[in-house]
């Protein structure tokens, strides 16, 4: 019986141990996937305690404690803070097989040097010893990020953002680079005329631009990725079921925008076609700053709506959707490979069905022109946990080229999250270490473990060029 979160958790060979302890597990971190506030790194901010910086805005944790009959009370509710740690201590040691029962045990390891498995035994003990530490300065959300060795974080930032806070990070370095990610998502959000006007009306405010028109819209973010370039970002991030496509001509685009900005509700039909027609121009737009498109397809979102109404969306009541990628997907790379317009993209999927169908795309699209152009991205969501990680590795591995691979994202609210770095390179290490102990692949421990660096970082750093 081997113990519990040792030095070579998770790995299960020799092989395994030598090429995690020996190339990952010291690599530096890219996270050019999350979505921290960028406002916490500008103030350096220090977390009042265990339950803020832990459970607030975690809804992993939420999910977990309303499946073990915790009151919403103590969830999102007004319960004092130490009381809503109790009762995430009572869920904790209920969690077994879950990833959260590893991942709350890595990290009160890796910050806090805490070996104790947390149960409703050691949590008052814990919450206060935690509670205590976050007062330090080395507790401060920048000195987190250096301590854990991160170099690049990509925030997710809104095309209305000032970017004041990363304006002002920029100023006073500290040596990690935090940068932003610019998410249109609600830019083609038409299923409410009146708040998508009410956004349209901040776009139009921030551009400078009146926005009556398609072409209107257009440049004002043309405008907008311009000044978010100036500002270092590199990357755009899209939150899409699917692409959705249906063929309206110019003049019923034209009318269509035209429409919802008189307040009109659209059909359907019209919806896909403007969003389409959108993320086309966004695409191009793209490419022309050599910037890396990243598109979340998959998420069946915001399922209940009583607690919607109570709790709003983004507190753990979305799933995984069953819905058809592939066909419209190749016909929106397509168009924009057709005219060279293609830029460097990574596809995510939450459905689980969908990896060869996801690993297999990237391959239709790469033209030689850049290592990795098209990236099948990390195990996101309901799949990055060690199951749903060792399938996407595998499925990138069997249908393109594992070796390419820009690795881990923490797409994580919480500055806690970073051993989840450290979970994919030991699931990775032990993947490629079977294999070899296996004789599926020669024991070449400098081709290998130079494989497992440009996974952990190389890749990435080359592929984004931050």
């Amino acid at each position: 019986m081997k113990p519990f979160l040792t030095k070579d958790f998770l790995l299960q060979t020799e092989t395994a141990k030598i090429l995690y302890h020996d190339s990952a597990s010291d690599q530096p971190i890219i996270d050019y996937h999350c979505h921290l506030l960028p406002a916490d790194i500008d103030s350096d901010k220090n977390f009042a305690n265990l339950t803020k910086i832990w459970l607030d805005g975690d809804h992993y944790k939420w999910r977990a404690m309303r499946t073990f009959g915790i009151d919403e009370k103590y969830i999102t509710g007004d319960a004092p803070d130490k009381e809503k740690f109790l009762k995430w201590a009572e869920t904790v040691p209920y969690t077994v097989r879950n990833p959260l029962y590893h991942w709350t045990h890595m990290e009160l390891k890796n910050y806090f040097g805490i070996d104790k498995l947390l149960s409703p035994r050691t949590a008052e003990e814990i919450y206060d010893q935690c509670t205590k530490d976050l007062q330090k300065t080395d507790f401060s959300t920048k000195s987190i990020l250096k301590r854990m060795n991160v170099k690049v974080v990509c925030t997710t930032d809104d095309p209305v953002d000032s970017l004041s806070h990363h304006q002002n990070i920029k100023k006073d370095p500290f040596g990690v680079k935090v940068l932003p990610a610019f998410r249109p998502d609600k830019v083609y959000a038409f299923n409410d005329p009146e708040k998508y006007n009410s956004y349209i009306d901040q776009l139009s405010d921030v551009s400078d631009i009146e926005i009556k028109t398609l072409t209107d819209l257009y440049e004002a973010l043309h405008k907008r990725i311009s000044y978010f370039h100036e500002n270092g970002c590199k990357l755009a991030d899209h939150g899409l079921e699917k692409i959705f496509h249906a063929n309206l001509s110019s003049s019923e685009l034209r009318d269509s925008f035209i429409q919802v900005r008189k307040g009109n509700k659209l059909s359907v039909y019209q919806k896909h076609g403007l969003t389409y027609a959108i993320l086309i121009e966004l695409g191009k737009m793209y490419e022309n700053k050599n910037w890396v498109q990243q598109y979340h397809l998959g998420a069946l979102r915001n399922t209940n709506e009583r607690m919607l109404d109570e709790l709003g969306p983004d507190t753990g009541f979305d799933s995984i959707g069953d819905f058809s990628q592939s066909r419209n997907l190749s016909r929106f790379l397509n168009q924009l490979d057709s005219t060279n317009q293609l830029a460097k993209t990574i596809l995510y999927n939450l459905n689980p069905a969908e990896n060869e169908v996801m690993a297999a795309m990237i391959g239709n699209y790469n033209d030689g022109s850049v290592k990795g152009k098209m990236q099948y991205g990390s195990a996101w969501w309901f799949l990055d946990q060690k199951d749903g990680m060792e399938k996407q590795l595998n499925a990138l591995s069997n249908l393109g080229l594992l070796s390419c691979f820009v690795g881990m994202l923490t797409d994580s609210r919480s500055f806690l999250s970073y051993p989840r770095h450290e979970y994919f390179r030991r699931i990775l290490c032990n993947l490629i270490g079977a294999d070899v102990e296996n004789g599926e692949l020669p024991n070449d421990p400098e081709l290998l473990g130079g494989i497992v660096e440009d996974i952990c970082y190389n890749n990435a750093n080359e592929y984004f060029a931050f």
